[in-house]
């Protein structure tokens, strides 16, 4: 059946959409921290379907919800009052830290980055944007016109000027070799000499911890020293939290809290995590700046109640349950876990990461040379294993992703880490 999906996959959808796996499986349904594929394979899923499932596979209060709400109504679009819609809106105003906040939902995470793109290009009147080396901001033309990873940019073209700034990366790169301080001196100097060669910009755009790029990140406050620099020339500040927000850095509950020192964000983008596997995004930015369109908008589907009503059970329990604590104590213990691995790996360049965010780039031993073939090899290797995991990386395909659900316990780490330890030692 798997094998006759596959072909019929093939024959009907685009070339380029990307299947993991030499032979790709199909999940069909899972509980907890596990999923099944159709030939009744049980894995451990760390990577929770590109960091979407964020508590649990069908974790009971969101299906309850969901369920419940779909006995109600499923969708009437944002040109009627929405009690759901307006409940969390509601919420995550008040968790964002931006002051007089307002919420526009949308249903993805590119759909947010759009949104704020045109939010700040309309309220600065300008179409330049600043964005990082090695960023992923979505598939959309203009998310791809401010991506800086050649992998995920099919085109140039773009009704955007973008121009890119140093500081994403922490080991690779011209500054590599500085410490934080003096690493973060650099990219502010970079930046105001960018900044002294073309129009005023839009705003910066930036991941606090970069997801495609491979679960990159500069020192802690290299956004709070942009945000300086940016501030005294009006240039806003766009933070995107698609991966990062919801407490999975363990240390915080958004990313860009570990660059607050200037305050927070202009506007802040969201998706992933808060529909556990329901198709939310959405933005949060200053009445001022959310409300300087001079024109109608609606969305159809963004806000819908049946998404709602997932993300308001899915974001209650995350909050009772501390989940952002689990994630720093059980993914504080998977990271040391994965580094003394790494120390006995010599192809393990880096482990990365917060929380339960974790990057392990993999290199050719002996040098800085990505290494895409062992990074696929280790994958295949885990699947056989029974641990589901992802991949990513800048210049080339070089560093595995880890981000389980953030209900994971110490049992189920420890678990994966083994059976990860035995597929990073397969490609000694």
């Amino acid at each position: 059946m798997t094998d006759d999906l596959l072909g019929r996959h093939r024959s009907v959808l685009p070339d380029w959409l990307a299947l993991y796996y030499e032979e790709p499986i199909e999940i069909t349904h899972g509980e907890g921290r596990h999923v099944w594929d159709s030939r009744g394979n049980r894995y451990l899923d760390f990577f929770g379907g590109i960091l979407t499932t964020m508590t649990a596979h069908a974790l009971p209060e969101v299906t309850k919800a969901v369920s419940e709400q779909a006995g109600r109504i499923l969708h009437s679009s944002t040109l009627y009052l929405n009690r759901p819609m307006v409940e969390l809106a509601e919420r995550i105003a008040q968790l964002s830290g931006i002051p007089d906040a307002r919420v526009f939902f949308t249903t993805s995470g590119t759909e947010a980055n759009d949104t704020a793109l045109l939010l700040a290009t309309t309220y600065r009147r300008s179409n330049t944007i600043l964005a990082m080396r090695n960023s992923y901001h979505g598939r959309s033309f203009s998310a791809v016109g401010i991506t800086g990873n050649r992998g995920w940019s099919p085109t140039s073209l773009s009704p955007l000027q973008t121009l890119y700034v140093h500081g994403g990366v922490r080991t690779r790169g011209p500054y590599a070799a500085l410490d934080d301080r003096d690493f973060v001196a650099a990219c502010v100097d970079d930046l105001k000499d960018l900044l002294g060669h073309t129009r005023p910009p839009a705003a910066l755009i930036a991941e606090p911890i970069q997801g495609v790029g491979g679960f990159t990140s500069p020192p802690d406050g290299l956004y709070a020293a942009f945000r300086e620099v940016l501030h005294e020339r009006g240039v806003l500040w766009i933070a995107d939290e698609v991966q990062t927000g919801w407490g999975r850095t363990g240390e915080h509950f958004w990313g860009w809290q570990a660059h607050g020192r200037s305050g927070p964000p202009d506007i802040v983008t969201f998706a992933k995590g808060i529909g556990n596997g329901m198709s939310i995004g959405g933005v949060v930015a200053r009445a001022e700046i959310m409300n300087c369109l001079d024109a109608n908008s609606i969305s159809t589907f963004g806000g819908t109640q049946i998404t709602m009503a997932a993300g308001l059970a899915n974001l209650t329990y995350l909050l009772e349950h501390d989940l952002q604590g689990n994630a720093r104590r059980v993914g504080g213990m998977l990271i040391e876990r994965l580094r003394a691995v790494a120390a006995q790996v010599p192809a393990v360049r880096e482990v990365r990461g917060r929380g339960l965010m974790i990057g392990v780039e993999l290199t050719k031993p002996g040098t800085d040379e990505a290494d895409p073939a062992a990074v696929s090899a280790v994958l295949e290797e885990a699947r056989a294993g029974g641990l589901l995991i992802g991949k990513g990386g800048g210049h080339d395909t070089s560093a595995l992703r880890i981000a389980p659900p953030l209900t994971l316990n110490v049992a189920e780490a420890e678990e994966g880490a083994a059976i990860l330890e035995r597929a990073l030692r397969s490609v000694q």
